[in-house]
């Protein structure tokens, strides 16, 4: 028998779905099972979505051979009935990406309901089951505004159609609060990217002030490393880094951070994946892929002359 799917799955492209309407009883597997067994579906369908008025179900099925464009289908499950499927009209949302095909589900959750399916933009249509998106804590210093590393992340979420559904916590290392709670004559803070009002002058590393001057950093180790080797000594620091910030959260959690200490490509420890300071899209897209449980990014493909459908 054909098992039912794990939470999260869904048809990977869309073109996996076929939604059909059917002159038949949903509610009646038996009567689904004969108007599907033996008939013709494309050789790219897993799943039919079959409509009879407001009624509709959700079919797995397999089929004789994926090597013709149509093959007859040998085996078939009924997922879901009309008692246990949401279809809801959402034009704002891309049924391709496995993470707005999720929230759109789960904003109109029912009780004992097992499959939803979405009509989303370009009036195109998937199914997603069991939605129960990941929880990925984002850890990032602040200010600036909005954080770079989770605005980066949402966009690697938005465009990769190969990741679960993610939703993206995040974990702020405020500047501000650290100085508040570390009260100084005067702070050094690594760039003047992270310009803020604090209880007292700041001074920015970056800028390479001629006068060593006391005051307490509030930076990371590479800043540290500066710090020497402009001036000679360390100075006293309160360490933001938000990659010793994420070993605080325990190994259960999935964590996407960063280090200075990493210059290029993505580290992964466990449940954490740690992408450079300054990372690009490509780093915060593998390093979510890994902890996903994803892989590597996809070899790009060659385009050539013919099409496959």
């Amino acid at each position: 028998m054909i098992p039912l799917p794990a939470p999260n799955t869904m048809t990977r492209p869309y073109r996996g779905l076929s939604a059909q309407e059917a002159d038949i009883d949903l509610n009646d597997e038996s009567a689904i099972l004969d108007y599907i067994l033996g008939r013709e579906v494309y050789r790219r369908t897993e799943w039919l979505l079959l409509s009879n008025g407001d009624d509709r179900a959700l079919i797995e099925v397999r089929k004789e051979s994926f090597e013709p464009l149509f093959s007859p289908v040998t085996e078939a499950r009924v997922l879901a009935g009309p008692d246990r499927i949401v279809f809801i009209v959402d034009p704002t949302t891309d049924v391709g990406n496995p993470t707005q095909l999720a929230f759109s589900a789960l904003a109109h959750a029912q009780p004992n309901t097992d499959a939803y399916a979405v009509q989303g933009k370009y009036e195109h249509i998937n199914v997603i089951w069991q939605p129960e998106p990941v929880t990925v804590i984002v850890t990032e210093v602040v200010p600036p505004e909005p954080a770079k590393l989770f605005e980066l992340a949402k966009q690697a979420v938005g465009f990769d159609e190969d990741l679960p559904p993610i939703r993206l916590v995040l974990d702020a290392v405020d500047i501000r609060e650290m100085a508040k709670n570390n009260p100084a004559n005067g702070y050094l803070l690594p760039c003047r990217g992270s310009g803020v009002d604090l209880p007292a002058d700041v001074t920015f590393l970056d800028t390479r002030p001629p006068e060593r001057l006391d005051w307490t950093l509030i930076g990371c180790e590479r800043s540290v490393q500066f710090h020497r080797h402009f001036y000679g000594d360390e100075p006293e620091q309160v360490d933001f880094c938000p990659n010793h910030r994420a070993e605080e959260l325990g190994k259960e959690a999935l964590v996407l951070t960063k280090c200075c200490l990493l210059e290029r490509g993505v580290e992964v420890r466990g449940n954490t994946a740690i992408v450079p300071w300054g990372s690009n899209l490509d780093e915060i897209r593998l390093a979510l892929r890994m902890i996903t449980g994803v892989g590597p990014l996809p070899e790009p493909k060659q385009i050539g002359s013919a099409l496959t459908p």
